[in-house]
């Protein structure tokens, strides 16, 4: 039976990039990158309930999936092109500057003035020239494009570039041709250069692939974009890689047409997900780089049962953040612990206390007294210990015994 209906009054979507696009660029960069490997965890699947495939981009030459686009973006360059140009204190920086520096192309980066020094040197490692200008990215991103005009260098954007997206989506290619059996992409998104190409990818395959997106909560630029949302976007959060204000402008139609959901992830998840991967990949990631697996711990009703591929995008972190996260989650799991006890000001106090702690086989790491800054009585003092046991449990059984034995006890809790 025939039936009445409007036409649609939207224009067909016209993709910008295309799945022709993104293969040949895999045929253009594939003998120049790193082949990363496609692996199973079974301990991840375990503890999330989905079945989970992790694509290791961390172990890229620059520690980064960056390289992909800004290599297939520098080797469609004319001949003689005088240099490039590019606004980034991250990876991009690095991987643009990298492959440039092999293809004997100039390559300048444009940094802001308060870039961790580290990450400067180790751009400048790779031969480019490093220009420090103003105090955030948008300042440092407005110079670049005053040089490219004034030098007569081609500007190289992060994401919104249609050989940079095809470049990403070659992540897509080389999981699925892995594990042919991946059902569903968890791709983190910051300006959504990465998931625009992996959902491109998804898109062309001969079987149905969810595509799902995540944002920090701290920085949720794409989130807002796509459902009209008009949330926040700063903070300090560990997922400094996909902290972007505002998306593209390419990469935002293409994430409106062409990916399932959004997620966002707490500071809580991504950490756990960062100390995890260690611990049980072995594998160190950035917070940008945890956040696929940081939504499978926040929100496993979403992804259990599925055939996951998770892409660990990136694993340049700072060696001391790094190390405050691994100790935060020892804090957090009972594994490590700050007691505040009340003790009174004699001979003994301390010993009786710490001859708990033995009994118990917990070892003590540190001792903080305070006589003064206390409201106290005078003959009072208050007494933190830091200690270190095996488990939840153990902690429990210790708070147990120190308040059988009459001390008033409590721990030191983490945000």
């Amino acid at each position: 039976m025939a039936t009445n209906s409007l036409p649609d009054p939207r224009p067909a979507f016209v993709p910008p990039v295309t799945i022709d696009d993104i293969r040949a660029a895999h045929a253009r960069i594939s003998d120049q990158i790193v082949r990363t490997p496609t692996f199973i965890s079974r301990t991840l699947s375990e503890l999330t309930g989905a079945t989970v495939y992790l694509k290791f981009e961390n172990l890229q030459f620059t520690a980064a999936y960056k390289e992909r686009g800004a290599l297939n973006t520098l080797l469609q360059l004319p001949a003689g092109t005088p240099g490039v140009i590019a606004a980034s204190a991250g990876n991009h920086a690095q991987g643009l500057a990298y492959h440039a520096h092999r293809l004997g192309i100039p390559a300048t980066i444009v940094m802001p003035t308060n870039t961790p020094t580290v990450k400067v040197t180790q751009t400048e490692g790779h031969r480019a020239t490093v220009v420090l200008h103003g105090d955030t990215f948008d300042a440092a991103y407005a110079h670049a494009r005053e040089l490219e005009t004034e030098r007569g260098l081609t500007f190289v954007h992060p994401f919104d570039d249609i050989r940079v997206i095809a470049g990403q989506g070659t992540v897509a290619i080389e999981m699925l041709a892995d594990v042919p059996a991946i059902d569903m992409l968890i791709t983190p998104i910051g300006g959504g250069g990465l998931i625009s190409g992996m959902a491109t990818v998804a898109r062309a395959a001969d079987k149905a692939i969810e595509v799902i997106g995540v944002e920090a909560e701290l920085f949720p630029s794409m989130y807002n974009r796509i459902n009209g949302t008009n949330m926040p976007c700063a903070g300090d959060t560990l997922a400094e890689g996909i902290a972007v204000k505002e998306p593209g402008g390419i990469t935002s139609t293409m994430v409106a047409e062409l990916v399932d959901d959004i997620v966002l992830v707490s500071e809580r998840s991504l950490e756990e997900a960062v100390s995890l991967l260690l611990q049980i990949e072995k594998t160190v990631v950035e917070g940008a780089g945890a956040a696929g697996l940081a939504a499978l711990l926040q929100h496993p009703e979403r992804f259990r049962g599925k055939t996951v591929g998770v892409v660990l995008c990136g694993g340049n972190i700072d060696t001391r953040l790094l190390a405050n996260v691994l100790l935060r989650d020892l804090a957090r799991s009972g594994r490590l612990a700050r007691l505040r006890i009340r003790l009174q000001d004699q001979p003994g106090a301390l010993f009786n206390v710490a001859r708990i702690f033995d009994q118990q086989r917990v070892n003590i790491i540190e001792i903080y007294h305070q006589r003064v800054f206390t409201t106290l009585p005078a003959k009072g003092l208050i007494t933190d210990i830091e200690c270190e046991t095996r488990d939840r449990a153990h902690l429990d059984r210790l708070m147990t015994a120190l308040n059988e034995a009459g001390y008033e006890a409590s721990p030191v809790e983490l945000a």
